[in-house]
């Protein structure tokens, strides 16, 4: 039987199509084609030894079966049909290496070999015709107009990668779109090209002659960015997207504030003039290519488009975390039907993308169920120098956007020279977002025109480069000689567009100079309403944060109890329980039961909770179980969402191991949504460390910087319990040392009923600040860290705690402590057997409450040492932060010495560091 009969049994192109399909998805196929192809793959990965004999016996046993098969010519087109599939798969793998994108020199990549032996083909091959044409939207073409059509496609000024992906539906989408027939714009698309292409340029050149060496990090070799993002804006308006979330650096920001979210020019002027602000005292502003701006765009289409840009700090890459935030908060509470209406965009530098250890961690959570904002947009402005380091000294992949590899997300390369290339890139990562929910990623390769700054001598550190950016054409003359030569414009059309922009400039800048101040917008203004930057005496004051017993009951009836058709572990099942029996019998409720009955007060109230953060669900010492999961299925269970008279949502999410950009995207979240209260725990203090820019940027610095509220809470597992120097403290001293102007709360709070209300004012007033807690880890199971239910129907949150126990005639020193050191203190109190002394806790360190402190020290009248004690080091803690706030008596400290850690790794060493911190409190001689 001839073993080749079946090659009679279709048409060549039958197999190229199959054969294409086997490229893309060996195991998609049937098995013996599958089997047939493996071999044919096989015989020509090689070109001597046995393989080859093996080819040649293939071909000569084919040949030889005229009668079935056919003539050897045949067999031999057949061959050579599969070998242009391979070499059109090649294409599609390696060309992004040949392609043209770097505007003033040749690459320096490693081409791949695409010679057409390389895959078995010869000159002689180039005017045969291949069927395997139709596999790249061609109709029968010669092997030359394949290749041509390969090198247009793959080689040109826009590249892609995307090989690597491994879901045969979006390779199969991704070559149906980028390989189809290129849609030509219209004269009056090209025509906005070069009209976004003549502000962006002459809105630099403006700023340049009129407020020369003055520092805008200029856009400069990349103005195809702003038609490429106002093509982009009304694209996406027209494909549902309502609101737009931006986040940038500083390069190029103030040109996309100009000329994509309109910010009056005159607005920017007063900033370059360094205009004093038309607020109130407290606000000092930050630098212009800073701010941030919410605005309304109309779209051409008539389409209404909400866009934002998020303000950013020096650190380029926080925002993007922010960003990310932004969205997810808005998809949850507006667009929660149809959360792709929100789009994130990032724009990068090619030197911080690579080289920012956050971008990494950021992408680690696009597909996440607890992060995901149905993908973002990503954009390089890769000017191939960061600062003055050359691309390779400063990465070592690649590209600048291999990162995008991670979440296997396509990458588009493209010339900022050719903008119309740079536009269908945007629109196709639009396209590729909108289908797929995923991230995408443009690698817009360009140039800095000036140095890092404009005041700053580039030709230092690259004068070989800057020689052919001295001599190089703007993309906005290129387009224009583009036009020009087409005959879509002439000369007076374009110079008539120049005029009228720089008049409007002009207008603009006349009428700052009448302006005494410069004017400030608060970013998402809308989001605010209701909402007023609070001073020090309303952070201060009480707030009604009790709930009715009869609310209490309801909520814990529903956390303690499993639902019956269930099956739990035992210990999930005791622990429930025991839950029941604390609150219904025995009125001693531990800090995981005050926790969870303040978020379902919040509840039912009508607001919703966020938390998140490393194993927060069951929580990192297993007091919280806010998540309980089901023996046999792993099912996850938030009891707290099955509340009878529930009007919020809660969201709990362990996190992946970040701190830098999950601290970020909980910040975006707050600053969207001040009806969440949003929550990010560390697994243990320490690891706050990790995302101290954020907090030093961000949650202690906005609403200085950028009238930004935010009531993020960040708790930090707290307190020296012999777990060696990182496990022991929060660094409570950082926070306290960023507090001023009333920008945070920081709280040490000892009691389950004080934690509950300290939640609850979080969310009840009508301002919001940061509030971090410095979270107790022993105290979540310590036999006296308990509160009865009238603590929470009838209390409140209480700035300072006096000693209950306290006879105040006898008291001889009065001791000031926060946190889970008073129990210790109170426990040697009662060992010794003493009654002149008493423990006051400062349950808020800031603002600190001086005058309830105040009246507390006035009832001591027999006092003669005042306190303050600690279990931290003397240079740590809150001690050098009651001296610099407490001057109504002098504080004799008691506690260990400075340390450069913050605890012993020794337990017995810290056991007599703690021992003696103790023993100076009751002996002010040692």
């Amino acid at each position: 039987m001839d073993r080749y009969s079946f090659l009679n049994a279709a048409h060549t192109a039958f197999f190229a199509e199959l054969y294409d399909q086997y490229l893309e998805n060996p195991d998609g196929i049937e098995p013996s084609w599958r089997a047939f192809f493996q071999g044919f793959d096989f015989a020509n990965e090689y070109s001597d030894g046995p393989v080859e004999q093996l080819s040649q016996a293939y071909t000569s046993t084919a040949t030889s079966n005229t009668a079935n098969v056919g003539n050897s010519g045949q067999i031999e087109q057949l061959q050579k049909e599969f070998a242009v599939l391979r070499l059109i798969d090649a294409y599609r793998t390696y060309g992004h290496l040949m392609t043209k994108t770097n505007p003033l020199r040749d690459r320096k990549v490693e081409h791949p070999d695409l010679s057409l032996e390389k895959f078995g083909l010869s000159q002689a091959d180039l005017n045969i015709s291949f069927e395997a044409a139709k596999t790249i939207q061609l109709p029968t073409s010669t092997l030359g107009q394949i290749i041509a059509q390969l090198e247009k496609v793959y080689c040109s000024t826009l590249g892609i990668e995307y090989k690597y992906i491994t879901d045969e539906k979006i390779v199969s989408w991704i070559q149906n779109h980028y390989e189809a027939p290129e849609a030509k714009f219209n004269s009056e698309e090209k025509k906005e090209i070069l009209h976004n292409l003549i502000e962006a340029v002459s809105f630099e050149n403006f700023l340049n002659t009129k407020y020369v060496g003055q520092k805008r990090f200029s856009l400069e070799g990349l103005e195809a960015a702003i038609p490429a993002m106002d093509f982009l804006l009304d694209s996406a308006a027209n494909r549902g997207v309502e609101e737009v979330v931006v986040g940038m650096a500083h390069r190029g920001r103030l040109n996309v504030l100009a000329n994509v979210f309109k910010k009056p020019a005159q607005e920017i002027f007063s900033e370059f003039d360094g205009k004093d602000y038309d607020t109130v005292e407290g606000f000092d502003g930050d630098v212009k290519y800073h701010l941030g701006l919410s605005s309304a765009r109309k779209t051409r289409s008539g389409k209404d488009l909400l866009i934002n840009l998020t303000p950013n700090p020096s650190h380029l890459e926080t925002v993007g975390a922010v960003i990310e935030g932004i969205a997810r908060a808005k998809q949850d509470t507006v667009y929660t039907d149809s959360p792709s209406k929100v789009l994130p965009i990032a724009l990068h530098g090619d030197a911080a993308i690579s080289g920012q250890g956050i971008v990494y961690e950021i992408v680690q959570m696009a597909k996440l169920r607890g992060y995901k904002t149905e993908g973002t947009i990503h954009v390089v402005l890769n000017n191939q120098v960061g600062f003055t380091t050359n691309y390779t000294d400063g990465r070592s992949s690649t590209y600048s956007t291999d990162i995008a590899k991670v979440t296997a997300s396509p990458v588009l390369h493209v010339n900022a020279d050719d903008t119309e290339a740079a536009v269908r890139a945007f629109l196709f990562a639009l396209d590729y977002r909108m289908t797929f929910g995923t991230d995408v990623f443009i690698d817009l390769v360009g140039y800095r025109k000036y140095g890092h700054n404009e005041g700053d001598e580039p030709k230092f550190t690259q004068p070989i480069l800057y020689k052919l950016i001295s001599k190089h054409p703007n993309a906005r003359n290129i387009y224009n000689a583009r036009l020009l030569e087409d005959k879509i414009v002439d000369e007076t059309f374009v110079k008539s567009l120049e005029q009228q922009y720089k008049d409007a400039l002009e207008v603009d800048l006349e009428t700052s100079r009448k302006d005494e101040y410069a004017k400030i917008r608060t970013f998402m203004h809308e989001n605010w309403k209701g909402f007023e930057i609070a001073e020090v005496d309303k952070m201060l004051a009480d707030y009604d944060t009790k709930v009715s017993k009869e609310v209490l009951t309801q909520i814990a009836e529903v956390i303690t109890e499993l639902p019956e058709d269930k099956k739990f572990i035992n210990k999930v099942k005791r622990l429930i329980g025991d839950r029941k029996a604390m609150f219904f019998e025995k009125d001693q409720l531990d800090w995981a039961m005050g926790e969870l009955l303040a978020y379902g007060s919040l509840l039912t109230q009508g607001y919703d909770v966020r938390m998140s953060g490393q194993d927060v669900e069951r929580g990192t010492f297993s007091h919280r179980h806010a998540v309980v999961k089901t023996e046999d299925t792993e099912e996850s269970i938030i009891l707290l969402n099955h509340l009878k008279e529930q009007k919020g949502e809660m969201r709990i999410f362990n996190s992946l191991l970040s701190e830098y950009a999950v601290l970020g995207f909980e910040y975006g979240y707050a600053l969207t949504n001040p009806n969440t209260l949003t929550i990010w725990e560390a697994q243990f203090g320490d690891f706050s460390n990790g995302g101290q820019i954020m907090m030093d940027q961000y949650i202690s610095a906005a609403e200085d910087k950028w009238t930004n509220q935010n009531g993020l809470v960040m708790l930090l597992p707290h307190g020296y319990e012999n777990q060696g120097a990182e496990h022991s403290s929060a660094r409570l001293e950082r926070y306290l040392q960023l507090c001023a102007e009333d920008n945070m709360f920081v709280a040490n709070v000892t009691t389950p009923a004080n934690f509950f209300h300290l939640m609850r004012r979080q969310m009840v007033t009508n301002f919001r600040k940061p509030l971090i807690v410095m979270s107790p880890k022993s105290l979540l199971r310590h036999p006296e860290a308990v509160s009865s239910i009238k603590d929470f129907t009838e209390g409140k949150f209480q700035y300072v705690i006096d000693d209950p126990k306290a006879d105040v005639s006898k008291v001889k020193s009065l001791v000031f402590c926060s946190g889970k050191f008073y129990y210790d203190l109170v426990a040697k109190r009662e060992e010794l057997g003493r009654d002149d002394i008493a423990f006051v806790r400062i349950e808020q360190l800031f603002p600190l409450p001086i005058e309830q402190i105040k009246e507390i020290l006035a009832k001591y009248t027999n006092v003669e040492d005042y306190v303050w004690a600690q279990e931290e080091p003397k240079n740590m803690g809150a001690y050098s932060h009651m001296l610099m706030h407490f001057h109504e008596k002098p504080l004799r400290y008691a506690g260990t010495k400075a340390y450069s850690a913050p605890a012993s790794g020794s337990s017995v060493r810290s056991k007599k560091r703690y021992a003696y911190a103790i023993a100076k409190v009751f002996d002010k001689n040692l």
